[in-house]
């Protein structure tokens, strides 16, 4: 995930930095470089959803299977899972752009503050029925199977709770489930809300907030929350606190 976050960051924000400090008549891009960007754009929404299906497995097999989960999620198994994450949306990106990229061009102005498949084929006066319906296609098998898995995996996770009396378990189980499931809700809202409002030229200034909520505000909300998770860092950031405080009373 820190990865693929990485990766996602890098593809707008300095593109995004740039734009802000050049007048709009300045603001152009190279075809290759927005065919590019906008293959980089949907491998790396594409890999969200791929690695929050893998760590409901993963979250899964620790609460439901916890005595077999070093047996069942070894260094290979969370290897292989890693690579399958970015191998999978390789070809059906690849296929996604290379039928936009096929389109002769009549127009050059893109209304986004980045490069996606649809900037791309609303770049020709040619149909784009077959875009629109692998598009669809594309869309609802990675939605369909991203929405599927991740609720029957938290449907079995919530049987597991309820047979169970342990208070402490319980208690473990709702932290490690919850900022999961609030990553992917933030993901999945923002994902539809960006392939709707495509559909109306009209709010394109919508588009672009819910653009930047997935490409540059989830990033920084997973480092965050993935972050404090994680008992070293959550003592180190608190020890950083304790030292500024008694800076500031030394100072006074």
């Amino acid at each position: 995930m820190s990865i693929n976050d990485v990766f996602g960051a890098t593809i707008i924000i300095p593109h995004v930095l740039r734009d802000l400090l050049t007048p709009d008549s300045q603001r152009v891009i190279r075809y290759m470089d927005c065919v590019v960007q906008a293959f980089c754009v949907h491998l790396h929404s594409s890999a969200s959803h791929t690695v929050l299906m893998i760590m409901a497995f993963d979250r899964y097999v620790a609460i439901c299977n916890p005595l077999r989960y070093a047996t069942i999620m070894t260094h290979r198994m969370v290897l292989v899972l890693s690579v399958w994450a970015w191998v999978i949306p390789l070809p059906l990106v690849g296929i996604l752009i290379g039928l936009s990229v096929r389109l002769s061009r009549c127009r050059w102005n893109i209304v986004h503050f980045s490069c996606s498949n649809a900037s791309l084929f609303k770049l020709s006066c040619e149909s784009v029925l077959i875009n629109n319906i692998y598009g669809l296609g594309y869309t609802v098998v990675l939605l369909g199977s991203s929405i599927g898995s991740v609720t029957l995996t938290y449907l079995r996770i919530a049987m597991v709770c309820l047979r169970s009396k342990n208070k402490t378990l319980n208690r473990k189980a709702l932290q490690t489930c919850a900022t999961h499931l609030a990553v992917y809700a933030i993901l999945l809202v923002s994902g539809f809300i960006v392939v709707i409002l495509h559909r109306f030229p009209q709010l394109a200034s919508h588009r672009k907030v819910a653009s930047v909520m997935l490409h540059v505000v989830l990033p920084a909300l997973n480092a965050l929350i993935y972050g404090v998770q994680i008992k070293e860092v959550r003592q180190r950031v608190m020890a950083l606190f304790r030292k500024s405080k008694v800076a500031s009373m030394d100072a006074k």
